[in-house]
């Protein structure tokens, strides 16, 4: 079983539409551990070292702008393929072309105000886990419980 672990990002209009809890209950309803959370505000450096392989695009600075525009959750969510599972819960970049039942397709319609941010790849969210948390920030998920959303009855995946 590939355990991943991926960075998720309730951006700030999420924040300030009030869906965190609704959105967060999305990935646990899927059987996704969070194994790291806290709510901030991302610096202005911070955001450019998250965004860096967009510099010079022309959404840039709208996107700086805007991550930095108000509170944010960040999470680090593991699970079996996390990283591939969370971006098909997110659904098409712009909320206009996002499938229901998607949470960009329930709760967005804008081309700029997109709720959410997944890691692309596995290889982008160890890089962008490192960026928002310490190694001691993240936990382990209690294995126990696994047994139950991965059919491990017999103690074995399948």
């Amino acid at each position: 079983m590939a355990f991943e672990r991926t960075l998720i990002i309730l951006k700030p209009d999420a924040v300030a539409r009030r869906l965190v809890g609704r959105v967060i209950s999305r990935f646990e309803d899927k059987g996704l551990s969070l194994v790291g959370m806290k709510l901030m505000k991302i610096s202005p450096a911070l955001a450019q070292r998250h965004y860096a392989e967009h510099k010079g695009k022309p959404f840039y600075p709208a996107l700086l702008k805007f991550i930095t525009s108000g509170p944010v959750v960040v999470m680090a969510v593991e699970g079996n393929g996390a990283v591939a599972v969370c971006r098909k819960m997110l659904g098409a970049t712009f909320g206009f072309n996002a499938e229901p039942g998607t949470i960009r397709g329930d709760f967005g319609v804008s081309s700029g105000f997109n709720l959410v941010h997944g890691s692309d790849s596995v290889k982008s969210a160890k890089r962008e886990l490192a960026l928002y948390f310490k190694k001691a920030e993240l936990l382990t998920c209690a294995k126990e419980e696994l047994k139950w959303i991965y059919d491990w009855a017999d103690g074995t995946a399948r």
